[in-house]
């Protein structure tokens, strides 16, 4: 596999490093691998901490800074990490208010967070958490037991993170960062395998004129093996897929997410026919963000998250943002 990197085992701090040149507005510890707003910490408000295995970039070290992540912490790929990074990030974003930690529904993910909660409540830091767990496709996994986190995580980070940036209290955010969740539902469908540094290879076999509907975010195989559809049929699936799940009596915010090797030209294109299903069916997108967000390395495909909308959580979306991935109203 044709790979731009030096060695497998540099690939994420040397991702870090490149970061770091980046983005002078963040402080990156490539030594302890710990991506923190350099405003840290901001007083009195409460800071919101995610990680979880490299790979899925911009997710999550993309989504720090104003109105989102105070901190991140990216494990190696597709891995969970460690305890000690977590508690290292809580401890230099808490300004007394208090540390969320969001979490996606992993096993390694959900351990490790666990953990490290436990670690910075003995030092003293008040800690929530949340448990991202919007994606449709399948109950249990490879990586979970029951659903996996995926797309919806982009909506609890950004719209609890909002509100953190707004002053609301512990107990307020992380509320709003669980409703997010349950108001979340997500379905992605693979084109191509992914190919791990480590691996230097596909992650599953999928032969030539088939895809996977229901993939998850770390190369996992999907729930159900189809010969190739149109865009406006993988559409079919998804939306409905999301929609017969969710059962959305407002408007939706809607993430057209790539999953890393899908060009924009096709992920505009694969928009267009999302929005015709949710017009299909009576479901209103008041805002729509398309592009590569919650990847899984190289894969080719797509995945769908829809967010139920009320007026707060259309308030707290247009806030403005300022990290390296996601920027408006700044």
């Amino acid at each position: 596999m044709r790979m731009l990197i030096n060695v497998a085992e540099t690939v994420v701090p040397d991702a870090l490093r490149g970061l770091a040149a980046a983005h002078p507005e963040l402080t990156v510890d490539v030594a302890n691998r710990v991506v923190v707003r350099r405003d840290a910490p901001v007083s009195g408000k409460v800071a919101l901490v995610s990680g979880g295995g490299s790979g899925h970039e911009p997710l999550h070290s993309g989504f720090v800074g104003r109105g989102m992540l105070d901190a991140a912490c990216p494990g190696e790929v597709f891995t969970s990490p460690v305890p000690d990074q977590m508690v290292r990030a809580a401890a230099a974003v808490d300004s007394g208010a208090g540390v969320l930690l969001v979490v996606k529904n992993y096993t390694g993910d959900v351990l490790n967070f666990d953990m490290a909660a436990e670690l910075a409540e003995d030092e003293g830091i008040q800690i929530a958490k949340v448990l991202v767990d919007d994606d449709v496709a399948v109950t249990d996994s490879l990586y979970t037991a029951g659903r996996r986190g995926t797309g919806g995580t982009l909506f609890v980070e950004k719209l609890a993170g909002a509100a953190a940036e707004e002053g609301a209290p512990l107990e307020r955010v992380e509320a709003l960062a669980r409703r997010v969740n349950e108001s979340s539902r997500s379905f992605g469908v693979a084109l191509s395998a992914c190919s791990t540094p480590a691996k230097g290879g596909p992650t599953f076999e999928l032969p030539p004129g088939e895809l996977e509907l229901g993939i998850g975010i770390h190369g996992e195989p999907g729930r159900e093996r189809r010969a190739m559809m149109t865009s406006g049929e993988i559409a079919d699936a998804a939306v409905h897929a999301v929609l017969d799940d969710l059962q959305p009596d407002s408007p939706v915010l809607l993430l057209v997410n790539g999953m890393g090797a899908t060009p924009l030209l096709e992920l505009y294109g694969f928009t267009a026919e999302v929005h015709r299903v949710l017009s299909e069916r009576g479901v209103p997108a008041v805002r729509t963000l398309v592009g590569n967000y919650v990847t899984s390395l190289d894969m080719a495909g797509a995945s769908v998250t829809v967010c139920r909308a009320d007026e707060e959580l259309l308030r707290l979306w247009d806030a403005p943002v300022n990290t390296p991935a996601l920027r408006w109203g700044c």
